[in-house]
């Protein structure tokens, strides 16, 4: 299954700092959010985009993670040459990322 199918995600930038949030629809799916997408998975997920560290926070009484993802937006926002890739685009793609079912 893809992580759209249980969760939904936000997404912020700053320089060249991409945030994602990624938060369950249900709480009951959030333990398979944590044992399933982990910064590991998220980094080899955005290979070519994000060429720096990936790191995740833990928010269990949200049914919630984040994610900040560094030297992410091609130099930053107002330097980069990429079309949309910068954190709204990103949170779609890691909703693309595929997960064991439940």
């Amino acid at each position: 299954m893809r992580l759209r199918d249980i969760a939904h995600s936000r997404a912020g930038d700053k320089g060249n700092t991409s945030n994602l949030s990624l938060i369950a629809f249900d709480p009951d799916d959030y333990a398979l959010l944590e044992r399933s997408v982990t910064a590991e998975r998220v980094k080899a997920h955005f290979a070519g985009i994000v060429n720096g560290d990936v790191q995740r926070y833990l928010l269990p009484q949200l049914g919630a993670m984040n994610f900040v993802m560094r030297q992410a937006l091609g130099g930053g926002v107002t330097r980069s040459l990429a079309l949309d890739a910068h954190g709204k685009c990103l949170s779609s793609v890691l909703l693309e990322m595929e997960i064991p079912d439940r």
